[in-house]
């Protein structure tokens, strides 16, 4: 017999071991050299241009147009973001973070792996989940920016003018796929609604490619040697990014009255672990990519603890 304990292990196991089993297929590959850095930089890029966004017009752009309880969710979503993110501000100084690190540190505990996010949401939710989990992205992942790049230049110690601030963030937007893609497929849900069985069929055989390739590229990239000399911060970060953060959205998503299948998304979307982005935008903007490469690896071990956590209680 079936008791929802079981029922809730073999959630938990039927959602993320497929994912982590990617991810540590990924690493091995790289560490036996089936794969090298040529072509995890090809495939992040087929990825991150093509296949996911692909991905997530075709999702959304299928699903029933955006209600009140999507819209519940997202306000709920960016109410946790702007806490958490005030939190990271002020252990900036209470933590004795330095200059160098602030940047790289405030955005390991609020920025998300869509890849990861996408997957297990697939496996535990289904096509429904993967729609709202699309809206709930496109409408932060903008705003996220917005908050990253102005801490990078505050702490990155260059002067920069409003000008240059303006067109770095609104450049870190508009060139971001995710964000076209999610906009793209809330517009088509609304007007059209349908894709023909030849667009569907295309989609369909895309999406098999998706996942995989994203989850080798975060696995092959995953390496333990930059934990050494940054695990405190970077385990000061994955506490915000994995513990406070799911409570403060746990807080805002009862507080928004989200429940149902939304509530489940949200919970899983809080649990994830940090972006493999914050890596890029710290090399851009001075700040420390050692760091961010400590909180992108640790965050993302620690977050089958997390993750498995959500899972079983939803």
């Amino acid at each position: 017999m079936n008791t929802p304990e079981v029922v809730g292990q073999m959630m938990v196991l039927d959602s993320l071991f497929p994912v982590f089993t990617l991810l540590l297929l990924g690493n091995l590959m790289k560490r036996y050299h089936l794969s090298n850095d040529a072509f995890l930089k090809t495939s992040d890029r087929l990825v991150y241009f093509i296949f996911f966004p692909t991905m997530l017009f075709w999702k959304i752009g299928s699903a029933p147009s955006v209600s009140a309880v999507d819209a519940r969710l997202c306000l709920a979503a960016l109410s946790a973001l702007f806490v958490i993110y005030f939190l990271s501000c002020m252990a900036i100084r209470t933590f004795n973070v330095t200059s160098f690190q602030a940047g790289s540190f405030s955005q390991s505990c609020y920025r998300f792996n869509t890849y990861i996010g996408v997957a297990v949401v697939m496996n535990a939710l289904g096509s429904d989940g993967v729609r709202l989990f699309g809206i709930v992205i496109g409408f932060l992942i903008p705003v996220i920016n917005v908050l990253a790049v102005s801490t990078l230049i505050w702490f990155s110690g260059k002067s920069f003018t409003p000008m240059d601030r303006a067109r770095i963030t609104l450049r870190a937007i508009i060139s971001n796929p995710l964000i076209l893609a999610c906009i793209a497929g809330i517009v088509y849900a609304k007007f059209i609604n349908i894709f023909p069985v030849f667009l569907e069929n295309s989609f369909q055989l895309m999406s098999y490619a998706t996942l995989p390739l994203a989850l080798f590229s975060i696995g092959g990239v995953l390496t333990l040697n930059n934990l050494k000399g940054h695990f405190k911060v970077s385990f000061l970060g994955s506490i915000f990014r994995l513990l406070i953060y799911p409570i403060t959205g746990f807080l805002f998503l009862k507080w928004f009255n989200v429940t149902g299948m939304a509530f489940k998304v949200g919970m899983i979307f809080f649990t994830l672990p940090t972006s493999s982005a914050i890596y890029v935008l710290s090399s851009q903007l001075n700040s420390d990519t050692e760091l961010a490469s400590a909180s992108i690896v640790l965050s993302t071990l620690l977050s089958f603890i997390s993750l498995s956590i959500v899972l079983l209680i939803i």
